[in-house]
């Protein structure tokens, strides 16, 4: 029999059905609450998971009984493509009811912010960082994402020494947040004569972009400069003192923005950016109260950990987390090709699974 009867076993079909005839029985919604959005998101995915479930159980009842007419000689090649057309059903249902059933997480419909920055390396790693934020930018622009640079920071050997950016998309946050940690490269720099493989590292963090009026930030906490932007080689962008840098005394944290030709705009999309890495900073001591399995595993492990390794002599990009290859590290690091991985780790470190007997260290 098919592997989504034991998917359904977990479906409590009658609280579902409880929990929508609640809904359409209550004429005092607030149509403008948030709390009525959140209800309503709710109902939707439980009259859809309604929907497959009852798919889901016809297609069982037909397969049953075409699996009966196997015995039949005369209708055993059209029993045969019948079943074949009802596992593919069946397999197509599995899929959305996995992806449904899995519970969102803190923040997964923000928007998000980025930050990356090279690590061990020297200027491969610039070079690195440079390919990752590109790769970012090009698989969102083919799924037609905006991206809002707020800073960048050219290595005047190559590459980049920092950059933060904006999705700017709601739900962003929960497609990308495990893109947070080490990424590792291994290839052959175009610096080397010797065809020497090296091996450098970029650091990715993706935060949730927080409503600064959320967050509370006493002005006297802030050291605020202004300076003229820098563009790649050090030239100077702008005529004016544009950019901004916003220090946060008590945490030492500082962030920069430059992209914009207006202060005021500049000051803006920085104290963005600092509420949300102040929020990251209040979400991790929570998770570290806590401290539990589970949460190490939806977290997917430490900032400091690594995450993933791009060996481009083998073509191969390997996650750790959930032990699970690629081998397309051209469409993936350079065409922004990331669909499988973003939706494999998704759905691998959400439901607490592990893919770990199939894991390649290097």
């Amino acid at each position: 029999m098919h592997k989504i009867q034991n998917l359904l076993k977990k479906i409590d079909i009658d609280s579902i059905q409880n929990s929508i005839n609640e809904f359409d029985s209550n004429s005092n919604h607030n149509f403008s609450s948030p709390e009525y959005i959140e209800t309503l998101k709710r109902y939707n995915q439980n009259a859809e998971i309604k929907k497959l479930f009852q798919q889901a159980t016809y297609y069982l009842s037909s397969l049953e009984d075409t699996h009966s007419m196997l015995s039949d000689e005369s209708l055993q090649d059209l029993a045969e493509a019948e079943i074949e057309s009802i596992n593919l059903n069946l397999d197509d249902i599995y899929t959305k009811l996995e992806s449904l059933l899995i519970e969102p997480l803190k923040d997964d419909d923000k928007r998000s912010i980025f930050e990356i920055r090279p690590g061990v390396g020297g200027v491969e790693a610039a070079l690195f960082a440079e390919d990752l934020m590109g790769m970012y930018q090009k698989y969102c622009a083919s799924n037609n994402i905006k991206i809002e640079i707020f800073s960048i920071d050219y290595n005047t050997e190559g590459g980049i020494s920092g950059a933060t950016f904006l999705v700017d998309k709601p739900n962003t946050f929960g497609l990308f947040r495990f893109e947070s940690g080490v990424h590792r490269v291994q290839r052959v720099p175009k610096t080397e004569t010797l065809g020497r493989v090296h091996t450098s590292t970029a650091s990715v963090v993706v935060m949730p972009k927080i409503d600064i009026d959320s967050i509370e930030i006493k002005q006297s906490d802030l050291r605020i400069d202004v300076y003229r932007s820098s563009g790649p080689g050090g030239q100077s962008v702008n005529t004016t003192d544009s950019a901004v840098r916003i220090t946060h005394i008590p945490t030492k944290i500082t962030v920069t923005c430059q992209t914009s030709k207006s202060q005021h705009t500049n000051k803006e999309m920085a104290m963005m950016v600092l509420a949300s890495r102040l929020n990251e900073i209040e979400q991790e001591k929570v998770t570290s109260e806590l401290n539990t399995l589970r949460n190490e595993s939806i977290m997917g492990g430490k900032r400091s950990s690594k995450i993933r390794t791009y060996n481009f002599p083998q073509g191969r990009i390997t996650d750790h987390r959930i032990g699970k290859s690629w081998f397309n590290i051209n469409q993936v690091v350079f065409e922004g090709d990331l669909s499988e991985i973003l939706e494999t780790t998704n759905k691998v470190i959400r439901s607490g699974e592990t893919l770990s007997e199939n894991e390649v260290e290097d």
